[in-house]
């Protein structure tokens, strides 16, 4: 296993790394510094081109879409992106509380993108899980999270996997595959709380379960059961997100932050921040789900600086 720093500069809470396999390129974001990242891979795997896009909110994350461009959930709205940089909102939320905005999230296999609310003060139970339809609706799944992260699915699609980095908890429930509902929630691994805390996650072609780990140093590896399979080290304290990737979707991109991090800290670890690239782990993950909804509107809206 080799860990080395990926991206060339650090963002303050980079977040969100997803793998865009029709396009072979990494998505992220820096949720605090608003901007949308997107970037080519060369092939000896380092960073080619890369795209920024900033937006004037706080993002929490992007996915693609299928008709083209992304979808991005950006403080207590969804917006599309265009190629170009065009940004349009989409729907926003009319019953979230004030004070909370949008963090982590994904695509399920039908194509509604799923995707969580935080307090900005961290406010127990103030968040919620909501869900982009693919008419542009937008509808509650969950209430009474804190700080959800890191969902995702089993490659059967029968388990559903979310994090709450508040509460500790990575959480499993059962799919009803008809409707792809999630139902009968149970803890599945709980961390020590206070302390490291389960952040973003991913789910392996075998159906393990990697969690990025905030203040942990590390991403986890669990079996679909809960068991602890093992860790990948890395030299800064927030491991925010992670995500396969690459041609052979056998690397892993671990997304890093440096917020509230002191001088000393980031002397400690001056790569806080920034994207690290892991390789030789013996498994391989899929791409990610593509938006395959309505981008009506999506004609006019404002240009961000790209």
């Amino acid at each position: 296993m080799v860990v080395s720093v990926w991206s060339p500069e650090p963002g303050l809470l980079s977040e969100g790394a997803r793998w865009h396999e029709q396009r072979q390129e990494l998505l992220w974001v820096d949720i605090l510094g608003r901007r949308l990242h997107r970037a080519t891979l060369t092939r000896e795997g380092h960073p080619g081109r890369i795209e920024t896009v900033e937006l004037d909110r706080d993002v929490g994350v992007v996915a693609p879409a299928a008709a083209g461009g992304y979808v991005a959930a950006a403080t207590q709205a969804f917006f599309f992106v265009d190629e170009t940089g065009v940004v349009t909102e989409l729907a926003s939320l009319t019953d979230a509380p004030n004070g909370v905005r949008f963090n982590d999230g994904a695509c399920d296999e039908r194509g509604r993108f799923w995707v969580g609310t935080m307090a900005y003060d961290k406010s127990p139970g103030a968040g919620a899980l909501y869900r982009l339809e693919l008419d542009s609706s937008i509808s509650t799944v969950l209430t009474g999270l804190t700080i959800p992260n890191g969902i995702g699915w089993s490659p059967d699609g029968a388990i559903m996997y979310l994090n709450d980095s508040g509460t500790g908890c990575l959480y499993e429930f059962d799919v009803d595959l008809p409707t792809g509902e999630p139902r009968n929630r149970r803890t599945l691994v709980a961390f020590e709380q206070p302390g490291p805390a389960p952040d973003g996650l991913t789910i392996d072609d075998r159906g393990n379960i990697w969690v990025a780990v905030y203040g942990g140093w590390a991403v986890h590896h669990y079996s679909a059961y809960g068991k602890l399979l093992g860790a990948v080290e890395l030299p800064v304290a927030q491991a925010t997100s992670c995500a396969f990737g690459e041609a052979d979707r056998g690397t892993l991109f671990v997304t890093t932050g440096r917020e509230q991090l002191d001088a000393q800290a980031l002397a400690r670890q001056p790569d806080a921040g920034r994207v690290f690239r892991v390789t030789g782990l013996g498994t391989r993950g899929p791409g990610c789900n593509l938006y395959r909804g309505s981008l009506f509107g999506r004609a006019t809206g404002s240009n961000a600086n790209q």
